[in-house]
């Protein structure tokens, strides 16, 4: 094991579970699923610790949807000190590339080794503490960033999990095998598959109409073998609140229940937790 391996290893050591999400291709709703996941696993238990670690590097879209975008990253004697989403309750910690930026529009346009090199710094230098969960956001496909986050965590692999999103469509479906793919290639457990846009909430009856083709998640994650975690529809409120960017307990956390998606998810949350009880 190399030096830096070594390092990664020592500060995920009071990491319990880590949780990768992917998707195939973009524009399935791949950040808004590891928010609510991430948000969903803080309430999960009163002393619940949760991290989320954005590695979409050329599209961080994290902080915004948490409400801390425009927010710094200090450096202290023991490392990186995250951004927490929940303020002084510290219980739901960020680290983005987007907190590194001079300014939110800036385009990140880095080849290859300088973005593995970012993703072992968020791992080995982040004093993410103890934590029950870290959920880790990719960028779509299986690309670079994958690889190098399967090479960094190799220390700590009895520890790893996938949650795969996709849509109904068929393209998206077909890039959602090439993720179950990639899984299979490097070892790596999947929890079970949920279905995005599957229809659409109604925001003033929550009423979930089938305006998309839906059941092509459950369909693929049966003839694959894979659970299947739940569907959940194009959601208005979610949509605005995420792009609002609420700041805090009294605002993201505490208005995301109000949401069609979070009972929905919360269902989603108890198949992913099983899942991990199973394995």
């Amino acid at each position: 094991m190399s030096l830096q391996e070594t390092a990664v290893t020592r500060r995920l050591r009071h990491v319990k579970h880590i949780i990768i999400v992917l998707a195939g291709k973009g524009g399935v709703g791949k950040s808004s699923v590891s928010t609510q996941l991430a948000m969903n696993l803080v309430a999960s238990s009163p002393t619940a610790k949760v991290g989320i670690l954005d590695v979409d590097l050329t599209g961080p879209s994290i902080p915004r949807m948490f409400g801390v975008d425009g927010k710094g990253v200090h450096q202290s004697s023991d490392g990186w000190v995250p951004v927490y989403a929940d303020g002084p309750s510290a219980k739901l910690a960020c680290m983005s590339v987007g907190f590194l930026l001079k300014n939110k529009g800036d385009s990140v346009v880095w080849r290859g080794p300088k973005k593995n090199a970012m993703i072992r710094q968020f791992l080995s230098d982040v004093r993410w503490g103890t934590l029950d969960y870290l959920v880790i956001d990719t960028p779509p496909g299986t690309s670079d960033e994958h690889l190098s986050l399967m090479e960094h965590l190799a220390g700590v692999h009895s520890r790893l999990s996938a949650v795969i999103v996709t849509t109904p469509q068929a393209v998206a479906l077909m890039d959602a095998m090439k993720c179950l793919s990639f899984t299979r290639a490097v070892n790596l457990p999947v929890l079970g598959l949920i279905e995005n846009m599957s229809g659409y909430a109604c925001p003033c009856c929550g009423e979930v109409s089938n305006v998309f083709s839906t059941g092509g998640g459950a369909e693929m994650a049966r003839k694959e073998g894979l659970r299947f975690l739940g569907s959940l529809p194009v959601d208005t409120e979610l949509v605005s609140l995420l792009d609002g960017g609420q700041e805090g307990e009294l605002g993201l956390l505490s208005r995301y229940d109000k949401t069609p998606s979070a009972k929905l998810f919360k269902e989603i949350l108890n198949g992913i937790l099983e899942s991990m009880q199973d394995s």
